[in-house]
């Protein structure tokens, strides 16, 4: 390198190097306050859960905000998710439970919306999922609910119906799926395996490419990995990260027939989020079976002018053409419009459930 370029540099890294030593330094005092705060509730006999998302979701927006650059606001949202994940993780242990084993979209969306500094449960399945955090085996769960090209995810529909959980917050994560082998191409290979998911958002691809090979379903893409790291005649979609888990090499990337494809995560437990400003509420509903009942549903929402962001029917399994209507709105289930719009539902509607209400991201 140029003796000049040194010169110029020199001053610069040590000036970075400074920065660094300062840096970490004040994380040590804030793991400090945040450990004080751990103990005072301890000494007030007040241990409540350890995760407050709306706190969380406040301190990084109020980040943002003050944010002079050129430092990027994703940036401070991803390195304030770590900061706050290993002061939590001072405080007290966390468990995340997900759909698994490891290197599954699931993973990443509860790794990226909880930080690195928790305990990590995979599971078989999504009931799995549900079931380890109802029984108390995990704090918090990650479920997919929807996906930009597939739609809803509907197992997990199904799941939020009957579960005493609520949700407490959301991710959305970039859905970019890659074709890996144990050797690195397609010679030898008889199936190619992935979740059904994943197998649909990528059906054009594999059509024209490979036409004659066959599609296996698996209850995961990680577990479509694991399947293929086992066997050198099967091939896996999986996410890029499943790649180095299971020992993969990759064949082909970005795969998915719609480039900007993206799935919907909710995380699930007995937290109930307090008003953080920039809400979003979830909720079940259902009307009798007769003309104009969806529209009076609606009605109230209209009225109390809270904003509709998402309205998914699900059939009720009757066998009688009902449905469960799955709404998404803007706000606070304590914010004084949804608060009036769902008192008048609750008296009009057949059946009303608030899965939760939680920071929009």
């Amino acid at each position: 390198m140029d003796e000049d370029l040194q010169r110029t540099l020199r001053p610069l890294r040590d000036r970075i190097d400074a920065l660094d030593a300062q840096i970490l330094d004040l994380l040590s005092q804030r793991a400090r306050a945040a450990q004080e705060v751990g103990e005072a509730k301890h000494a007030a006999q007040a241990d409540g859960p350890v995760l407050r998302p709306e706190r969380e979701a406040e301190v990084i927006r109020r980040l943002q905000q003050l944010n002079p650059g050129p430092f990027p606001n994703a940036a401070v949202a991803s390195v304030w998710t770590e900061i706050i994940s290993a002061c939590r993780g001072l405080e007290r242990g966390m468990t995340v439970a997900y759909l698994g084993p490891q290197g599954s979209f699931s993973e990443q969306a509860a790794l990226e919306h909880f930080g690195h500094a928790v305990q990590k449960l995979p599971c078989p399945s999504f009931d799995e999922v549900f079931r380890a955090v109802e029984a108390g085996q995990a704090d918090v769960g990650m479920v997919p609910v929807e996906n930009s090209t597939e739609g809803a995810v509907n197992r997990s529909l199904d799941l939020l119906l009957n579960t005493p959980l609520k949700i407490l917050g959301e991710r959305s994560l970039v859905i970019r799926h890659c074709l890996m082998s144990k050797s690195g191409g397609m010679d030898g290979i008889k199936a190619i395996a992935a979740h059904p998911q994943a197998l649909a958002q990528c059906q054009g691809w594999l059509t024209r490419n490979y036409p004659d090979v066959e599609r296996v379903a698996a209850a995961s893409n990680s577990e479509a990995a694991r399947m293929a790291a086992a066997d050198p005649s099967v091939a896996a979609i999986a996410g890029e990260v499943a790649a180095p888990a299971w020992g993969l090499q990759v064949v082909a990337s970005g795969i998915q027939d719609d480039p900007h494809n993206r799935t919907r995560f909710l995380a699930i437990g007995y937290i109930e989020p307090l008003v953080s400003g920039q809400d979003k509420t979830s909720l079940i509903l259902a009307v009798p079976n007769r003309a104009g009942a969806v529209y009076e549903m609606l009605a109230p929402l209209a009225a109390n002018g809270v904003s509709m962001t998402r309205f998914e029917s699900r059939p009720a399994r009757t066998g009688q053409w009902e449905y469960y209507f799955y709404v998404d709105v803007l706000g606070h289930r304590n914010d004084e419009n949804v608060a009036s719009a769902l008192a008048t539902l609750q008296a009009q509607v057949a059946y009303l459930k608030v899965l939760g209400s939680y920071p929009a991201p």
